[in-house]
C-alpha cells in the first residue's frame, strides 16, 4: 500500500507557506518547503545542506550562521547509557560545518507522540524532532513539520527503498528524512521449529506453542490482508474505506475462531509472550525490534527471528503481512533556520549517524548502503525487519478516515479472544466490525 493523499487544502495551504518562506533568509519563521530548499528559499536550501555534509571544501565556503537549534527525540537517544546519541552527532554535524556558529539544546519527545507535543505550540517546538511517519496526520493539519525537497528530497530518494520514501510521502511531497523501518514480525525458538516449520504458521503450531497478539488492532488485520482484505485500495483513496467484507473476511475469521481455540495458541497480552519465552511454556511470538534484546537473552543459542510466515486457509497457504512504516527526522515549518536545520535533518538520516544509532541502541538502519553492508546483512533482526519490510509488509495508511480503524479493531480481537465470535455468528460479527471501521464516531 502507499499512501500519497491526505486533504488536498490542507497540503495546499502548506505548500502556500513555503512560497512565503521563499522571499527572504527566514523572515517570516516559516520553513514550510523552504525547509527543503534554501538559505532564503527552498530548493537552493536543500541542495546547499545536503552538498555540503558530504564536502569539506563545500562547507568552508558557506555562508557564516550564528544560530540556536531545539532538538527533540527519544530521552534513550541523550542518555549516557546509549553513549549520548543525539549529542554526538550534533557535535559531528557541527564540526563539518565550521562556518555554522550552532548552539544546540535538546528536548524530550517520542517519536510516537511528538505531534502532540508541537500542537501544543508550533512556534515554540523543535527546530529538528524525530517521529513516526503515522504523526504526520497531525502535524500536516497543524502546518508544523516543512516539506523537503531540492538535494535533500533527492538524497532521500536515492538512499532508501520505495517503501521508506513512500511512507513520508503526502500529495506528492515529502515530509522528513528516514532513519529506521517500523513494523514486527517472529522471534521463534530454533530448538522447537526448523527453517522449514517457520515458513507456516499451522505447520509451527503442530510442533509448539505460539503467541500472537490478537486483540491488537495493529497486529490483527495481518491474517486479512492476506486473503484479499484491503485499506482505502491502495492505501490512499479515503473515499474506498477499508474492505474486510463478504466471504473473504468471513472465511479469515472463522479461521481465527479456529485458532483461539488451538492448545498451542496463546494470546499475547500485558507481556505474556515475552514471558512465556523466558519460562519456556512459549516457543514464537510477534513483536518488533524493541524486543529483541530480552528475547535474545532469554533464548540464547537457540534465539531465531525472521519475516512473517504464511498461513493456511481452507487448503491455500495465504500471508500474513504486518503495517510498515518509518521513523524519520522531521523539520518545523517554523524554524528560522531552515537551512541548517534540514542539513541538520540530512546528517542525522545519513548513512553514518545510522550506523552509529544501531551500534549505540540497535535501532535497524534502512540506508541502502549500510545494508549492503556484510556485518549488516549477517545480522538475523536486520534481516528479519528488512525482509519483513521487503516482502511481508503494507505501508500502514495514515489518512485521516484510518483513525476509525483501531478502537472496533481492538474490540473485534478481545471478542475473538473471549469465544464472543464463534463460526454460527462469524458472518454477522465480521459485518458489524467492517461497518463500524467505516463509520466515524462523531456521525
Amino acid at each position: 500500500m502507499k499512501m500519497k493523499r491526505v486533504t488536498t487544502l490542507l497540503v495546499t495551504g502548506i505548500l502556500a507557506l513555503s512560497l512565503m518562506a521563499c522571499g527572504g533568509k527566514a523572515e517570516t519563521g516559516n520553513a514550510g518547503e523552504g525547509s527543503g530548499e534554501s538559505t532564503g528559499s527552498g530548493s537552493e536550501a536543500a541542495e546547499e545542506s545536503g552538498e555540503s555534509t558530504s564536502s569539506g571544501s563545500e562547507a568552508a565556503e558557506e555562508e557564516k550562521i550564528t544560530c540556536d537549534l531545539l532538538v527533540w527525540t527519544p530521552s534513550e537517544d541523550q542518555s549516557p547509557d546509549y553513549g549520548n546519541w543525539i549529542q554526538s552527532q550534533c557535535e559531528a554535524f557541527a564540526k563539518e560545518h565550521p562556518n555554522w556558529e550552532i548552539t544546540f539544546s535538546y528536548g524530550v519527545a517520542s517519536e510516537a507522540e511528538v505531534a502532540k507535543l508541537i500542537a501544543q505550540d508550533v512556534d515554540a517546538a523543535a527546530d529538528v524532532f524525530m517521529m513516526s511517519n503515522d504523526q504526520l496526520t497531525d502535524l500536516l493539519p497543524a502546518k508544523a513539520v516543512a516539506r523537503i525537497g531540492g538535494q535533500t528530497e533527492q538524497f532521500v530518494k536515492d538512499n532508501n527503498s520505495e517503501t521508506m520514501v513512500e511512507s513520508l510521502i503526502v500529495d506528492g511531497a515529502l515530509y522528513g528524512v528516514p532513519f529506521t523501518s517500523n513494523t514486527w514480525f517472529m522471534y521463534y525458538d530454533k530448538s522447537v521449529f526448523s527453517e522449514d516449520d517457520i515458513k507456516n504458521l499451522d505447520a509451527m503450531l503442530a510442533k509448539g506453542v505460539v503467541s500472537f497478539p490478537i486483540t491488537n488492532s495493529w497486529y490483527l488485520p495481518s491474517f486479512y490482508i492476506g486473503n484479499g482484505c484491503t485499506f482505502f485500495e491502495d492505501g490512499q483513496n479515503a473515499e474506498a474505506g477499508i474492505d474486510f467484507s463478504g466471504d473473504k473476511a468471513v472465511a479469515v475469521t472463522d479461521y481465527l475462531v479456529d485458532l483461539v481455540s488451538n492448545p498451542n495458541f496463546q494470546v499475547d497480552v500485558d507481556g505474556s509472550g515475552i514471558a512465556g519465552i523466558r519460562d519456556g511454556s512459549i516457543h514464537a511470538m510477534f513483536s518488533g525490534s524493541w524486543d529483541y534484546e530480552s528475547v535474545k537473552e532469554a533464548l540464547g543459542d537457540n534465539f531465531g527471528v525472521a519475516q512473517l510466515p504464511t498461513y493456511t486457509l481452507n487448503g491455500e497457504e495465504k500471508q500474513m503481512y504486518s503495517f510498515a512504516g518509518s521513523k524519520a527526522i522531521g523539520v518545523s515549518s517554523t524554524t528560522e533556520y531552515p537551512q541548517v536545520a534540514v542539513a541538520l535533518a540530512q546528517y542525522l538520516g545519513g548513512a553514518e549517524s545510522q550506523k552509529s544509532h544501531y551500534e549505540s541502541r540497535n535501532i535497524i538502519p534502512c540506508n541502502n548502503e549500510l545494508l549492503a553492508d556484510p556485518s549488516l546483512a549477517e545480522d538475523m533482526l536486520v534481516q528479519a525487519q528488512n525482509n519483513t519490510v521487503a516482502n511481508t509488509s503494507i505501508i500502514q495508511p495514515f489518512i485521516a478516515p484510518m483513525a476509525n480503524y483501531w478502537v472496533p479493531s481492538d474490540n473485534f480481537g478481545k471478542s475473538l479472544r473471549n469465544g464472543e465470535v464463534t463460526h454460527d455468528n462469524a458472518a454477522e460479527s465480521t459485518e458489524a466490525w467492517n461497518h463500524n471501521m467505516n463509520t466515524s464516531v462523531v456521525e
